[in-house]
């Protein structure tokens, strides 16, 4: 089953303002550049609009983080879906962070040619080819859990599951929209993990990932180092 710690807060208010704390004490206590890699979805979106406000804004070191997605639906930034669009309007565009600092998954052209120029850009900021175990590619890897199980774009029943070489994949057919997601390679490379999960709707998923039910692909996450569940009481599993 997945190892780690869970943290419960009262509700998603504030679990939000407990991840903002945390990472921005996370960021600020780690020395050099800071990569986070960012979820989709409707519960990030509260923790990214409050990292843009006081006093977590002057609390980041917004010149020395760099910002990574951990998928992308195959969408225009600008468009209501995107995941860049979604962390931009809710904290990039009202924060102090570098241009060269944000790292979007591209969505022009053919799914296939995005997803390896977004694993160019990952192997050139972390500067070789393959991933070692004792250097994580990010510092923060942000993930949310869906009612099918899946994270990031790792969906139940597609070919990403099983993609151990690439760091980055297209995945066709499993949703309406085509995505852009990281495999588990990469998706574990991360000093710290944390899942953010919220309402009653997600109690039961999970209560299976927590389980370690192999059939989500979320329970199948084995970070190289911690993890952390940031969980509010309407999802708390009953025991």
């Amino acid at each position: 089953m997945p190892t780690g710690s869970a943290e419960v807060s009262e509700n998603a208010e504030a679990l939000a303002h407990r991840a903002a704390q945390w990472i921005t004490g996370l960021a600020a206590d780690s020395p050099g550049r800071f990569a986070i890699c960012l979820s989709g979805g409707s519960t990030p979106r509260r923790l990214y609009q409050l990292l843009a406000e006081s006093p977590y804004r002057e609390a980041l070191p917004w010149e020395r983080v760099h910002w990574f997605w951990g998928d992308e639906r195959f969408v225009p930034w600008d468009h209501p879906e995107s995941n860049y669009g979604m962390a931009q309007k809710a904290m990039l565009a009202h924060a102090p962070a570098p241009p060269e600092n944000v790292h979007g998954i591209p969505t022009t052209g053919i799914p296939e040619d995005a997803a390896r120029v977004y694993e160019r850009t990952l192997k050139a900021y972390y500067e070789a080819e393959s991933l070692d175990p004792a250097r994580p590619l990010f510092d923060l890897q942000i993930l949310g859990l869906g009612p099918d199980g899946h994270t990031a774009s790792l969906i139940p029943g597609t070919s990403a599951l099983e993609e151990r070489q690439r760091w980055v994949v297209e995945v066709v057919g499993a949703r309406p929209e085509t995505r852009i997601t990281l495999t588990y390679p990469a998706v574990e490379s991360s000093r710290h993990t944390v899942f953010l999960v919220t309402g009653a709707d997600k109690r039961d998923v999970l209560a299976r990932a927590l389980a370690g039910d192999q059939a989500l692909p979320a329970a199948r996450i084995r970070p190289v180092g911690s993890l952390t569940w940031f969980v509010d009481e309407a999802a708390r599993p009953q025991l």
